[in-house]
């Protein structure tokens, strides 16, 4: 991982990542960034509450769940998104894809590591559990945002010699927020209430997380 700087540069200005061994070894390094990236978040994303007993493990948990939440979301994403390539004439173009895809998820970690600090403030200044869920949330929406731009400007390319990905592009937006948002109600808590057992995963974890986070919202500003 000696390498991860100037890739993580790479990643940031739009250039392909180096690698000595062809493109299966760029989507290594991507992952590796990810999974890197994704743990920093997570560890501070954990720390909600301090680290003191029992809940010095919530940032354990919290740090291998964020990268654990972008590959769940991106493994379960991928194969109906192959198929809508392959139904679009697509598929010969899919290698280079799949390395935009990852290129975004991996760029999207980089930037939430980026904003943990931000993360740490708030924490210190805020002690409400659902508060610092809506932060959290503003933050991964923030770094969504700056990994669909990254995933943009990689779509470039192909949307110029194909118009149909663009539509592909789109459709891919809508299948990885449909599934990240339920993955990450299942994969819950990222946080954990200090009031609360720590714990990997909740008994109760299935449900539908859209209602869930609207009661979360009504809560956290004192109306439900």
């Amino acid at each position: 991982m000696h390498t991860w700087r100037p890739e993580a540069d790479n990643l940031l200005r739009g250039r392909p990542v180096q690698a000595r061994h062809g493109e299966a070894r760029r989507l290594l390094h991507l992952l590796q960034l990810l999974v890197m990236f994704g743990i920093v978040y997570g560890l501070v994303m954990g720390s909600f509450g301090g680290v003191a007993g029992e809940r010095l493990w919530q940032p354990i948990y919290s740090g291998l769940k964020v990268p654990l939440l972008l590959l769940v979301s991106f493994g379960i994403s991928l194969p109906s998104f192959f198929v809508l390539n392959s139904l679009f004439g697509l598929r010969d173009d899919f290698a280079q894809v799949l390395h935009a895809l990852v290129a975004a998820q991996a760029g999207l970690t980089l930037v939430l590591a980026a904003v943990a600090p931000f993360t740490v403030v708030w924490y210190l200044s805020v002690g409400d559990y659902n508060m610092a869920i809506l932060f959290n949330a503003g933050m991964f929406a923030v770094a969504t945002l700056a990994g669909q731009w990254m995933l943009r400007r990689s779509y470039r390319p192909l949307i110029l010699r194909q118009p149909r990905h663009r539509l592909m592009l789109r459709a891919w937006l809508v299948i990885y927020a449909f599934v990240g948002i339920q993955m990450g109600w299942v994969l819950r808590p990222f946080i954990g209430s200090p009031d609360a057992p720590t714990r990997f995963f909740r008994s109760e974890a299935w449900g539908n997380a859209y209602v869930e986070v609207g009661q979360i919202v009504l809560r956290a500003f004192g109306g439900g």
